[in-house]
């Protein structure tokens, strides 16, 4: 198996590695949304039909208190947007007792930088592996996150290509065109799987500067444990170290998927925190 050279973060200091995250975190949402501040806190605001954004930690604010949180959430009732907020827990620990405090739920996340050799796996007999195009079918290929979200984990289900129809006729024109000018204009890079010609697996990256997140990888029910977001990882980080990328890094959606990342060559830094009030959770990590 060969290896893809990697930022050499492995005997990086993970303090200066979660400060390089929290200016990419700070500067990712300002592609598309426009920026409120709210005390020590800073709210991304989505202008037309772009992703919602969250709310997170001002870069260098000092505590963030329960009452912080309450005019952030009461802001964004007034926007109508999500009450959703998202920060690293070893920078800002104050956040999540917060948080809490305000009323929202709390899931924490293995928070993971490629280091060293990353792996680069083929993907599996049958599949083919490539970068999506602006031309491509944008909505099937974004109805694979979207059912595979539905059924979070690495556990086998019964969802497959025939689920994806439904989910890819509810995107609007706006959104499609929104993330085709993206893929266009490089914020975001996209790689799906296809199996008999039909997107299986999917994920994306979104390169800032020298540092990108690897997001959204995901694979349909009927077509996990097959190493397919294994596969598709390794094509981001590729296409990363490609574009000059020397931090790569992604949120796993658990200790099991942690686990496979691990085995390709990330390492834990620290962990990432998402709040929502309970039952509403969708956010999309790696996997």
């Amino acid at each position: 198996m060969t290896a893809h050279p990697a930022a050499r973060t492995d005997s990086e200091p993970s303090g200066s590695v979660l400060a390089r995250l929290e200016a990419y975190y700070d500067a990712v949402p300002r592609t598309a949304a426009r920026a409120e501040t709210v005390g020590p806190l800073t709210l991304f605001v989505a202008d037309g039909p772009g992703w919602p954004y969250y709310a997170r930690p001002r870069l260098g604010a000092a505590t963030v208190g329960a009452e912080d949180v309450a005019a952030v959430r009461r802001l964004q009732r007034a926007l109508g947007v999500p009450e959703a907020f998202e920060w690293v827990a070893e920078t800002t620990p104050d956040l999540k007792p917060a948080a809490e405090a305000a009323g929202l739920a709390v899931a924490e996340l293995p928070l993971m930088v490629a280091a060293g050799d990353v792996r680069r796996v083929p993907p599996p007999s049958g599949v083919e592996l490539g970068l999506v195009t602006p031309e491509d079918d944008l909505a099937l290929v974004t109805a694979v996150a979207r059912v595979a979200f539905s059924a979070p984990g690495t556990a086998l289900g019964d969802a497959g290509p025939d689920a994806l129809a439904g989910p890819a006729a509810e995107l609007t024109p706006q959104r499609l065109a929104f993330m085709r000018d993206r893929l266009a204009a490089g914020r975001t890079v996209t790689v799906v799987a296809r199996l008999g010609g039909q997107p299986v697996a999917v994920g994306s990256h979104q390169p800032v500067g020298a540092v990108t997140e690897v997001v959204g990888v995901a694979t349909l029910p009927a077509m996990r444990r097959r190493g397919l977001g294994a596969a598709v990882t390794s094509l981001l980080v590729e296409d990363a170290i490609g574009r000059g990328i020397t931090t790569v890094f992604l949120s796993a959606g658990g200790d099991a998927v942690a686990r496979v990342y691990a085995r390709l060559g990330f390492r834990r830094v620290g962990t990432a925190c998402i709040a929502e009030p309970a039952g509403t959770g969708e956010a999309h990590p790696a996997g």
